[in-house]
């Protein structure tokens, strides 16, 4: 099974998907991307993935393009935004979803406020992909 999961920045929202999946099944074939990638994944996305045993740190954000012209057996997109500008694909893609999450990296506030935020999302998407992860295997 291959998937791809398409954030706007692939700097937190899609990394930690795809590290929750890679989690759930080492045998996923599991990418992730960005309609306009950032530098590097979020640190707080890091440290809130490792507070629960899984490592994002060697993750890497990349653009969807590189992805465009490959088979896919799901393509998921984690914000609204990349869901409204998701590229079409040259290649086949099976199943098409949308499972949107609030972005943490755009809370203000205090660092505990802040990191609370990432930790309430990080627990949404790992509820959201574990959901999601049981279907596959139904």
């Amino acid at each position: 099974m291959k998937i791809l999961i398409l954030c706007t920045g692939n700097s937190c929202r899609s990394q930690m998907a795809h590290g929750f999946l890679q989690s759930f099944d080492k045998d996923l074939e599991v990418f992730s991307a960005g309609t306009e990638p950032s530098e590097k994944v979020n640190t707080n996305a890091v440290q809130v993935m490792q507070e629960i045993g899984i490592d994002i740190s060697k993750h890497l954000p990349k653009h969807i393009n590189q992805y465009l012209q490959e088979t896919w057996d799901y393509v998921i997109t984690v914000c609204d935004d990349a869901n409204e500008t998701c590229p079409v694909f040259i290649g086949s893609v099976k199943k098409r979803l949308h499972i949107g999450f609030e972005d943490p990296s755009k809370t203000k506030g205090k660092e505990e406020f802040i990191m609370r935020e990432f930790r309430k999302v990080r627990d949404e998407i790992n509820a959201e992909f574990y959901k999601f992860y049981k279907n596959l295997r139904i």
